[in-house]
């Protein structure tokens, strides 16, 4: 075994060709997904705009900068671009990361899973030597690399295939196969579809059929794209799906492009350095057009051996091992996941709740007894009110900061108490807290939320 490793570790070799492709289409899209970000006002209507900030456990110190937040968009578009164009690698890659990360450390009222996805990929990122070929810093230092370690590439392919492992398995469950939910509600709300919305998208074995196939398509597609006789076949059927994914759910954003993209990695390199070239048959061509004229790199360019470092093979290995093992995290509460979400974020759970909730907070005097009901949209956006109106943790926070304003204003004595009801896909809705736990007298942590009154269901499944 301890052969195998050493041997996997230093000697099996690929061509940088696919590094750096990926780094291209990775850097390509975030600078574009940053550009549609701002040019849909989101960043004013989600950072700026909102009053208070739901904070991430542990990570209540991030702040965002008001009108200045632009400037951390203008920073993740400047990384971006020099992350596709290969300048200054390291340095972009690594600011692109701690800038994209922190932005969507300030809210998390906003927590996407691609967002999570872009940040992961680029931290493994800031590990690889994907900046020493085909790059604008081998063009101007004149050097090159012709082979890197095979675990740089398969690093990204494992995580991927993680990704797709977990968001399968976690659609083994009752709701999602046996009673098509939510896709149910989902399909049948796209009557305004052409053609299909009005009969297709309404009959119950369309639901069924688009939920059986997403799970097997989640926990089957990693196998098929590591193999050699099916990898190609299968990026069809990625294609298929994450384009299907967008026309039915086009607030999905920017993850059926990443998904798409990075599946190219699981090409061989001959594929690569043909994509490539052709890459740079096109730039040479546009800047021929604009009277520009491309250098070419030297017979003496140097080329360059890329080592294998046993702390990178290290930190990504301890990066992938955490993959495995966080989103398994949810086995360490009690009850039903889906209703108390304790260990849902950051575990690949995709699409699989349809969950509305309505929560009213009653401030009162403990001594006196006297209380009031709170207007939440006096404090919080509508949709940051829809967020918390379900989630936990976000009902937790939001009381201790009410607690903390009215304390301000001179009240003494304060209790809050929140009575909630919500609807887990397509139940009646029911009590979700404790009407009498004084929510103030606990504070957020990894401790099971025993205030979460159960789930009158059982969901069956992983």
């Amino acid at each position: 075994m301890w052969n195998f490793i050493h041997n996997y570790y230093s000697n099996k070799k690929t061509h940088p060709s696919t590094l750096a492709f990926f780094r291209i289409t990775f850097g390509g899209l975030m600078f574009f997904s940053t550009i549609r970000f701002w040019s849909k006002g989101w960043i004013e209507s989600l950072y700026i705009k909102p009053k208070y900030h739901f904070k991430y456990y542990l990570f209540e110190w991030v702040n965002d900068f008001g009108d200045y937040t632009y400037l951390l968009f203008i920073v993740c578009l400047i990384s971006s671009l020099f992350v596709t164009l290969g300048y200054k690698y390291r340095i972009s890659i690594i600011t692109f990361f701690l800038v994209f990360t922190y932005v969507e450390l300030i809210d998390k009222t906003t927590y996407l899973n691609h967002y999570y996805l872009t940040s992961c990929l680029a931290f493994i990122m800031c590990f690889l030597p994907a900046g020493n070929y085909f790059s604008l810093d081998s063009y101007l230092s004149n050097e090159t690399i012709d082979e890197i370690p095979i675990w740089t590439i398969d690093s990204i392919k494992i995580f991927i295939c993680l990704v797709y492992f977990f968001a399968g398995i976690a659609k083994i469950n009752s709701d999602w196969l046996i009673e098509a939910q939510p896709l149910s509600l989902w399909l049948k709300s796209k009557y305004d579809l052409p053609i299909i919305g009005q009969n297709l998208m309404q009959f119950k074995s369309t639901h069924y059929l688009a939920s059986w196939f997403g799970m097997l398509y989640d926990i089957s597609i990693p196998f098929f794209l590591l193999l050699r006789r099916t990898k190609y076949i299968a990026f069809i059927f990625v294609i298929i799906f994450h384009v299907l994914t967008k026309v039915f759910f086009p607030s999905i954003g920017m993850f059926p492009y990443i998904m798409i993209t990075s599946a190219v990695i699981f090409f061989d390199s001959k594929i690569h350095i043909k994509l490539l070239n052709l890459i740079k048959e096109n730039i040479t061509i546009i800047f021929s057009f604009i009277g520009f004229k491309i250098k070419e790199l030297n017979e003496n360019i140097k080329v360059k051996t890329i080592l294998p470092n046993r702390i990178i093979f290290t930190s990504l290995l301890v990066f992938i091992i955490f993959q495995i093992f966080f989103p398994l995290r949810y086995l360490l509460y009690p009850g039903e996941l889906f209703w108390n979400e304790q260990g849902y974020r950051f575990s690949w759970r995709v699409m699989l709740m349809e969950k509305r909730g309505d929560t009213t907070f009653k401030i009162k005097d403990s001594v006196s007894g006297k209380f009031f009901y709170v207007k939440n949209e006096e404090f919080l956006t509508p949709f940051q009110e829809k967020q918390m109106s379900f989630q936990p943790d976000f009902i937790l926070e939001y009381a201790h900061y009410l607690e903390s304003y009215y304390s301000d204003k001179g009240y003494q004595n304060i209790q809050v108490f929140a009575d909630s009801f919500v609807a887990l896909n397509g139940r009646p809705s029911q009590r979700f807290l404790d009407p009498n736990f004084d929510l103030i007298t606990t504070e957020e942590s990894f401790n099971n939320k025993n205030w979460i009154l159960p789930l009158n269901d059982e969901i069956k499944g992983l």
